[in-house]
Order: structure tokens, then C-alpha cells, then sequence
């Protein structure tokens, strides 16, 4: 582990050479910019249209399956 160690600490030493007050530190390599789109309101799709293509619904709700077994 010695040798492994003295690799490492060579490492340090290199990266701290250039690692001056006047190099920004950063996270990545390339910039990194928010790829999200922008919020547009949009009209909604209509309750009872979806409902009507859902395999089941009650009370205006997608009616799905239990599967944890509880009441």
C-alpha cells in the first residue's frame, strides 16, 4: 500500500502545482447549462375524455388494481 500511497500523493502534489489562485476550480470540464424547457401554459386534456379511454375510472378517477392487500 506504500507504493499505492506515494502514487497518490504525487498526484496531489502535481495537481496542486497548478492549482493557483488565478484557475477557477470546477466541477466539469465543459460548462454545464440547463437543458429544461421553458413553462408555456397550455390548455389541459379534458376529465371525461381521458376517463373514457382509461380501462377503468370511478368517481372521476383512474380506478388501477390493489395490489398491497390492505382495506
Amino acid at each position: 500500500m506504500a507504493g499505492e500511497l506515494d502514487v497518490i500523493a504525487s498526484a496531489v502534489a502535481k495537481v496542486s502545482e497548478v492549482a493557483t489562485p488565478d484557475v477557477p476550480a470546477t466541477s466539469h470540464p465543459i460548462a454545464l447549462t440547463n437543458v429544461m424547457r421553458a413553462d408555456v401554459v397550455v390548455p389541459t386534456l379534458d376529465r371525461d375524455e381521458v376517463l373514457a379511454a382509461a380501462p377503468a375510472s370511478e368517481d372521476g378517477k383512474f380506478l388501477v388494481p390493489q395490489i398491497l392487500g390492505e382495506e
